[in-house]
C-alpha cells in the first residue's frame, strides 16, 4: 500500500465524515425547513441544535472511538477479531447499566445519570478483572488476556440475562430497548460527557502508534526493538476501556463498528497506525452516523435503534469480507 494511497484514504473519509455530520444535522424523521431556519423560527432552531445536531455529534464520537478502539485492539492482541465486544469491556458496561436499570432506574450519581456512571464503572471493573486474571496466572500473554476477555464478556451476557430476568415488564422493556444501543439526545450533555475520554483514549492509541506498528511484527521483535508490552497493553487498555465504558454509558451497546471499520480501512491504509487511527476515527463516525440517518428514515415516523442496523448491515458484510479474502 503505497504511502500516497493511504493519505488519500485518510482524506476521503474526512470528507465522508463532513458529509455525515451535514447530512445529519439536516435529514430525520421530520423535515427541516430552511427557510425557517433562516427566519429564525424557534421550533425549527430547536429541532436542529437540541436533537439533530447533538444527535449526529453523538453518531460521530461513538463510531470513531469504537472503530479506532477496535483497530488499538485488534493490533494490540495481533488477532483480526480483537475488538470492545470481543474483550468484555462493552459487555462489562452493559451489565453495569442494566443493574442500575434494574436497582434505580432514576437515580444520579456524580453529577450523571446512575446508568452512566455504572455503565462506565463496568467496562471499568471488567478492565480490571482482565488485569487481575491474567496476572494470577504470572503473566501477560496476548492469549491469557483475550481468552479471559471473551470469558467475562460470557459471563457478563449471561447476567444481564439473569437481571432481566428477575426485573418487571416495565424495567425488562427499558434493559431491552437500551440493549438494542440508539443515539436520540436532547442537548449537548452526553456528547460533552462522552467527548474527554473519546479524546483521551484516541490520544493514547496515537501516542503510541510506533509501538503498535512494532506489535504487528511479532512480540519478541517488538521487546528488541524497545517496546514495553506490559506496560503499553495496561495503558492502551485502560485509555480504551474507559472511552468505550463512557460512550456505552450514553448510546448503549453498538457492536460490529469496532470489527467491520478497521478491517474495511486496513485494506486502503495498510498497517501503519499512523495513518490508520485517524482513517478509523472518521470513517467509523462517518459510518455510524449514516447508520443512524438510515435508521431515522426506514420505519418513519418510527426510528429503528441503530445498534439493530449495524448489527443487520455489519454481520452480512463481514461475512462477504471474509469469503472474498479467502476466495481471492
Amino acid at each position: 500500500m503505497s504511502s500516497a494511497a493511504a493519505r488519500r484514504t485518510v482524506t476521503l473519509t474526512a470528507v465522508a465524515w463532513v458529509v455525515a455530520l451535514g447530512a445529519a444535522a439536516a435529514v430525520g424523521s421530520q423535515p427541516l425547513d430552511l427557510g425557517a431556519l433562516l427566519e429564525g423560527d424557534p421550533v425549527a432552531l430547536t429541532l436542529l441544535w437540541k436533537l439533530r445536531v447533538p444527535r449526529a455529534l453523538l453518531a460521530l464520537l461513538a463510531g470513531g472511538a469504537l472503530a479506532a478502539a477496535g483497530a488499538g485492539f485488534q493490533a494490540l492482541f495481533r488477532n483480526p477479531l480483537a475488538e470492545p465486544y470481543t474483550l468484555g469491556v462493552a459487555s462489562g458496561a452493559a451489565l453495569g447499566a442494566v443493574l442500575a436499570l434494574q436497582v434505580a432506574p432514576h437515580g444520579w450519581a456524580f453529577g450523571a445519570p446512575l446508568v452512566y456512571a455504572a455503565s462506565f464503572l463496568g467496562a471499568l471493573a471488567v478492565t480490571a478483572l482482565i488485569v487481575g486474571l491474567a496476572t494470577a496466572r504470572g503473566g501477560t500473554s496476548t492469549a491469557t488476556l483475550l481468552l479471559a476477555g471473551i470469558a467475562i464478556s460470557l459471563s457478563s451476557s449471561a447476567l444481564i440475562l439473569f437481571v432481566q430476568y428477575l426485573a418487571d415488564f416495565h424495567r425488562t422493556y427499558r434493559m431491552v430497548r437500551w440493549m438494542m444501543g440508539g443515539l436520540a439526545v436532547v442537548g449537548f450533555g452526553e456528547v460533552l460527557w462522552a467527548a474527554p475520554w473519546v479524546v483521551l483514549g484516541v490520544a493514547v492509541l496515537v501516542a503510541h502508534r510506533r509501538e503498535l506498528d512494532l506489535l504487528l511484527t511479532g512480540e519478541e521483535l517488538a521487546a528488541s526493538r524497545g517496546v514495553d508490552l506490559t506496560r503499553l497493553r495496561w495503558i492502551a487498555l485502560a485509555a480504551t476501556s474507559a472511552m468505550v465504558g463512557a460512550l456505552v454509558a450514553v448510546a448503549g451497546p453498538i457492536g460490529f463498528v469496532g470489527l467491520v471499520v478497521p478491517h474495511v480501512l486496513r485494506r486502503w491504509t495498510g498497517h501503519d497506525h499512523a495513518l490508520l487511527l485517524p482513517a478509523c476515527f472518521l470513517g467509523g463516525g462517518a459510518f455510524l452516523a449514516l447508520c443512524d440517518l438510515a435508521a431515522r428514515r426506514l420505519l418513519a415516523p418510527a426510528e429503528l435503534p441503530v445498534g439493530v442496523l449495524t448489527a443487520l448491515t455489519g454481520g452480512p458484510f463481514f461475512l462477504w469480507l471474509l469469503l472474498r479474502r479467502r476466495l481471492g
